[in-house]
């Protein structure tokens, strides 16, 4: 199962023996209200308990702050209460994933609204199996800092809304479709993570919150 409160957006999704039972609603400020809720909705839908699952993926940010904390905190404690294992993935990653499974592009720049004239950044291109890859760092940025461009390139989220200068900016494509998280392609990074043997138990989930990066940085290999 994996959930997400990050954003605006809350979701759950949950995939057991071949089936996907997703839900996906924009909520602002209500998410502790109706998260807890709708997870045990969707498992009384699928006829399971908590117990019967493998993992637990929660979206680990960038996002709000309190959001952030939410996904991780609630990931926490079902996990504690199952003694299932936790992988966090990325609200960025997983934009850029949905790019991928529903376009087949994969030059992603992912952005969100960061507040304070701030857009929290990420590129991906390239896949691995199934999965598309990072190829920089996660990071929170002024957007008239920003000295790349990425000709060609396709852009998601929040942060291509709050400055529509970006897309001329970076030269790349908005894909206005995709402009929130969804945890539904959360669950197809995070079994790769946990096939890898990523996961982690409940106490050393951590949420991501980016705020200390400041700077455009490649990852090794990858200038």
């Amino acid at each position: 199962m994996a959930i997400d409160a990050s954003t605006e957006a809350l979701s759950i999704a949950l995939h057991y023996e071949g089936k996907f039972i997703r839900h996906f609603e924009v909520c602002p400020q209500q998410h502790s209200q109706k998260i807890l809720p709708l997870v045990e909705r969707i498992l009384r839908e699928a006829d399971i308990t908590l117990n019967e699952l493998d993992g637990i993926v929660f979206g680990r940010g960038p996002g709000s702050f309190t959001g952030v904390r939410i996904s991780t905190a609630v990931a926490q404690g079902l996990a504690y209460s199952s003694g299932l294992k936790l992988v966090g993935v990325s609200t960025l990653h997983a934009m850029a994933q949905q790019v991928w499974m529903e376009t087949g592009k994969d030059n992603v720049v992912s952005a969100i609204d960061a507040r304070m004239g701030e857009i929290y950044l990420c590129q991906y291109n390239g896949l691995n199996g199934r999965v598309i890859q990072a190829t920089s760092e996660e990071t929170v940025i002024k957007p008239e800092n920003i000295d790349f461009s990425v000709s060609g390139a396709v852009g998601v989220g929040t942060g291509w809304q709050a400055f529509p200068e970006l897309a001329s900016q970076l030269a790349c494509e908005e894909l206005d479709s995709i402009t929130l998280p969804d945890a539904y392609y959360m669950l197809f990074i995070a079994d790769d993570a946990f096939t890898k043997g990523l996961s982690v138990d409940a106490a050393e989930a951590q949420p991501q919150y980016v705020r200390d990066t400041v700077t455009w940085k490649k990852l090794p290999g990858r200038e």
